[in-house]
């Protein structure tokens, strides 16, 4: 299905707004999307409608909140193909799923001496967390390396495989450059070890279809405000009878199901793993961003993202002097590069006075960075309201910026 681009931007009223007297053009989706009526208005009326803590009180507005609530878990269950809603976790983001595991984890299954494995091109929320377990438990950091195309050395990771080794960690899609990873692969390799596995979906689950009773994932992990839903939101998903084994990260109210002086147990899942009050705004809203994905069909979503990316990168290669980091034969809505030594900094601070909104640095992935001996990069990130004109924008831009240095 075609999809009417100039009839989805409407639905997002940012995109009307003048940056420096320009036409704001975003392209920094990959740090966060913008968020369309639909979601604005679904989080307006649960405050205004139905406000309420969820799960305790026996009034009109708590049963109703708490409705919404769980609703919106079984909105996400069904977008990403699980069995149960006993394995949708509602954290605050990918990074606090990331960091729940690596905690959770830890605790029950690694021993000291034992192994993680991760990818050189991991955003930091997926290296931080496994060293913190690594210097905890004194376990062992083991980093798969990739190529100058971006794309990851598949016989290093099997090799890098030993009996010791309790899970791999690695991202669907690099924030930084964009490689589309093989993680059916890198998954059957592990399982095949009796090595559990983690994927970070953060730069996959907003721009083509995920299932994870098809992908055999143990824990698959992505946020909301990268999928046109509310900040401050986030899914971990694991599979059930994993879950189940794992002790709670976090103690308070909620995950409880009874406490006395002298022992707790917990609740069940997926309630064992939320402690605290839930952020059921913030769930309603994550609901409506994947509603309004579904509406668009996330197939026409791939497709169309994908066209968008190719043209950029055409496009952007016919720039003397431009430096594209990161072309795996396999890629997704980012772009990073750097144009004639022209300092990340300077390009973004300029195309800002232009309207554009890129991102500039390191992208939390100084690995990276480190990798191709350079301290950053522009990176431009494409979601469903981009366009062809918008492309033609940013490489004016560029080339204004050029032939000023």
């Amino acid at each position: 299905m075609a999809l009417d681009v100039q009839k989805i931007r409407q639905d997002f009223p940012i995109l009307k707004e003048l940056v420096h007297g320009k036409p704001l053009v975003y392209l920094d989706n990959a740090a966060t999307s913008q968020r369309p009526v639909q979601v604005l208005k679904e989080i307006e009326d649960a405050y205004l409608k139905y406000n309420s803590n969820i799960h305790r009180g026996v009034h009109h507005l708590s049963q109703k909140a708490t409705e919404a609530h769980e609703n919106s878990r079984e909105v996400i269950r069904e977008f990403i193909n699980a069995k149960s809603t006993k394995e949708i976790i509602f954290t605050r983001g990918t990074t606090e799923s990331i960091n729940l595991i690596a905690w959770s984890f830890g605790e029950r299954f690694c021993e000291k001496g034992d192994e993680i494995i991760i990818s050189a091109m991991e955003h930091h929320s997926n290296i931080v967390p496994w060293q913190m377990l690594c210097e905890r438990k004194e376990l062992k950091l083991k980093v798969i390396p990739f190529d100058d195309s971006g794309t990851l050395d598949m016989d290093a990771f099997q090799n890098l495989i030993s009996p010791k080794t309790k899970l791999v960690s690695v991202a669907h899609v690099s924030n930084t450059l964009g490689t589309v990873n093989p993680i059916e692969k890198i998954i059957s390799i592990a399982h095949e070890n009796n090595i559990k596995v983690l994927i970070d979906g953060a730069q996959s689950a907003p721009h083509f279809k995920l299932d994870m009773q098809a992908l055999n994932a143990d824990f698959f992990v992505f946020s909301s405000h990268k999928m046109y839903g509310p900040t401050g939101m986030g899914v971990l998903y694991g599979k059930e009878d994993l879950l189940n084994e794992l002790p709670p990260y976090q103690g308070g109210g909620e995950m409880i199901e009874t406490v006395t002086f002298e022992k707790t147990t917990y609740n069940e899942l997926p309630f064992k793993f939320e402690a605290g009050t839930p952020d059921f705004t913030g769930s309603v809203g994550f609901a409506a961003g994947i509603k309004y994905i579904e509406t668009l069909g996330i197939d026409s979503i791939h497709a169309y993202e994908d066209e968008l990316l190719k043209y950029a990168t055409e496009q952007l290669k016919s720039i003397p002097g431009l430096k594209i980091y990161g072309e795996a034969e396999m890629k997704s809505s980012v772009i990073s590069f750097m144009v004639n030594g022209i300092h990340p900094f300077d390009m973004g601070t300029l195309l800002d006075q232009m309207g554009i909104a890129v991102r500039t640095g390191h992208h939390c992935a100084q690995p990276v960075m480190d990798r191709f001996g350079i301290s950053g990069t522009v990176r431009a990130s494409f979601a469903i309201y981009n366009t062809k004109e918008e492309v033609d924008t940013l490489l004016n831009g560029i080339n204004r910026i050029a032939a000023m240095f």
